[in-house]
């Protein structure tokens, strides 16, 4: 990333953290930011950040406010996008109360950007998040997987937490025991 993106990035998440504390919502970074705030960096041109259902209105009006245009919606997720690409792309995903919970009461604030404190999701979560979007797009698996693989290497999650994700989610039979793909993902 360039210096001037990095830079927008930076105002994107003041401003998104400013909103989310003044307003009490509930957020935790999810992501390629949130691997990031971990120590593993890569290449991301989005910002993703989980949230409770009841939010979605109030939190979409607010990036529309900011000059976000709303690409797609769904009872789960919207994806925002800036005119200036250099602002990049916001997306959401909106949970229930039950997950939710779950969820906020394990996120840890972290810094990004030498002087920014993020509620980032715990690592088991991010996790739990990557399987169910290889559940969802097998097509995923790959790039799912190397973050997974990332938090796996740094010591943060252990293969036990990443096999429980795919016995939940039925996918068991996608791995063997290092975690290679089979069976067509």
């Amino acid at each position: 990333m360039v210096a001037n993106q990095i830079m927008n990035f930076r105002k994107v998440f003041e401003a998104l953290v400013s909103f989310f504390e003044k307003n009490n919502i509930d957020c935790a970074l999810i992501g390629a930011f949130a691997l990031m705030a971990y120590g593993y960096a890569r290449f991301t041109r989005d910002v993703d950040f989980i949230v409770r259902k009841e939010n979605k209105g109030h939190i979409i009006a607010f990036v529309e406010s900011l000059g976000y245009e709303t690409v797609y919606i769904s009872e789960g997720f919207s994806n925002h996008v800036h005119p200036l690409s250099s602002l990049g792309r916001i997306d959401f995903v909106y949970v229930g109360e039950s997950t939710a919970n779950k969820i906020f009461s394990e996120v840890r604030r972290l810094k990004l950007f030498k002087n920014i404190h993020v509620p980032v999701a715990s690592p088991e979560h991010i996790v739990a998040l990557k399987v169910f979007a290889i559940k969802n797009d097998p097509q995923r698996f790959h790039s799912e997987m190397a973050d997974i693989k990332a938090l796996m290497d740094m010591k943060i999650v252990n293969e036990d937490t990443v096999k429980r994700y795919f016995k939940k989610w039925n996918l068991v039979d996608v791995l063997d025991v290092n975690g290679v793909k089979k069976n067509g993902y």
